[in-house]
């Protein structure tokens, strides 16, 4: 299971850059992504940390969808106690990975297995890792994990057993032991296996289709009309009608999941 000396690590690492609110005026428009024909698509979050009712629906949506073992998880929910007793607060949020436009897995991957797809998604050529785990070491938000090929059922004739991963059922059937994704770096793809074959998601990724309070909003940033492909709200107007910010965007890695604060 994940590591909680790890995670309060990164809660205190994220408050820091919580601070850092950049707030959105009238007719806004995402810097990074103005010219919409010099990207295919950019696909991201907006999340709302004030619609968010802590259900942790979309962790538990994206352990279902991606079947991933014990010890990895894709999109995690985190919490964080703000303040001193009797003046606590507990704040939430959801916490996928963060597909950043500079991410500091792929610099670091010495054989290019983490590379940047033209859509923005970070993936991981299963293939070509070699499961140095310096990925994981790099990333600043904690949003990898290291499949040791650990197994929730260790029957082998478990109908379980035989559910294939939508994420890796096409390229490597069921996962077995002493193969692929096993001894691999693992991690969020905005569940690109939802895609069709141009690029465009038949369906949203399982955390935005699940969340009861309509918190995740997911859809191509790189467009000025994009809209949330759940709930159909502008994803422009979302973020210029409060401030946002991302989490420790002082860092330079340029995420491409935005948060409206609390």
């Amino acid at each position: 299971m994940e590591d909680s000396s790890s995670r309060r690590k990164f809660l205190l690492g994220g408050a820091a850059g919580v601070g850092a609110v950049a707030l959105a005026t009238e007719g806004c428009m995402l810097q990074p992504y103005r010219q919409r024909d010099a990207v295919s698509h950019r696909w991201g979050m907006v999340i709302d940390l004030k619609r968010c009712i802590a259900c942790r629906a979309c962790g538990m949506a994206c352990k279902m969808e991606n079947k991933t073992p014990p010890g990895v998880a894709y999109g995690v929910f985190l919490e964080q106690d703000i303040g001193q007793y009797p003046h606590v607060q507990k704040r939430a949020f959801f916490r996928p990975c963060f597909q950043c436009a500079k991410s500091s897995c792929a610099k670091v991957c010495p054989t290019g297995a983490t590379y940047h797809r033209p859509d923005g998604i970070v993936a991981v050529d299963y293939e070509r890792c070699i499961g140095c785990r310096y990925c994981i070491a790099a990333c600043p938000y904690g949003a990898r994990s290291f499949d040791y090929g650990y197994d929730y059922i260790e029957d082998a004739e478990n109908p379980y057993n035989a559910i294939p991963s939508a994420e890796y059922g096409a390229a490597y059937g069921l996962r077995q032991k002493g193969k692929s994704p096993i001894g691999n770096v693992r991690k969020c793809t905005f569940c690109l296996h939802l895609q069709d074959e141009e690029g465009q998601y038949r369906e949203a990724p399982a955390c935005a289709r699940t969340c009861m309070g309509r918190a995740i909003h997911f859809g191509d940033l790189a467009d000025p009309e994009g809209k949330c492909l759940v709930h159909g709200e502008s994803l422009q107007e979302l973020l210029c009608r409060r401030g946002h910010y991302r989490l420790k965007e002082e860092l330079g890695n340029e995420p491409a999941v935005y948060y409206l604060p609390w």
